[in-house]
């Protein structure tokens, strides 16, 4: 337990910072949900839609540091790829 007084607010901004990284996952996490399920049903305008709406939540994520940059990329590149080939 902390025992000094920075240390104790060390903890609530840690607390702090932990609830605000812990809700902008669960948004991330919530708007890459919608595009899989657009992509599970097969409905190619349903998943660009979701995915438009998808690749700037992804890439706010990482400028805020809930992601690194360079996966951030990769998972908007992966999901462009199978949004691209279901509508093909």
């Amino acid at each position: 337990m902390a025992n000094t007084s920075s240390a104790k607010k060390a903890v609530r901004k840690i607390e702090a910072r932990t609830a605000v990284n812990r809700a902008r996952t669960s948004r991330m996490r919530t708007f890459l949900r919608k595009v899989e399920e657009a992509l599970a049903s097969g409905d190619s305008a349903a998943a660009a839609e979701a995915f438009r709406a998808a690749q700037p939540e992804i890439m706010r994520a990482a400028q805020k540091g809930v992601l690194h940059k360079n996966t951030a990329s990769r998972k908007v590149s992966r999901l462009a790829a199978r949004v691209k080939a279901l509508a093909a």
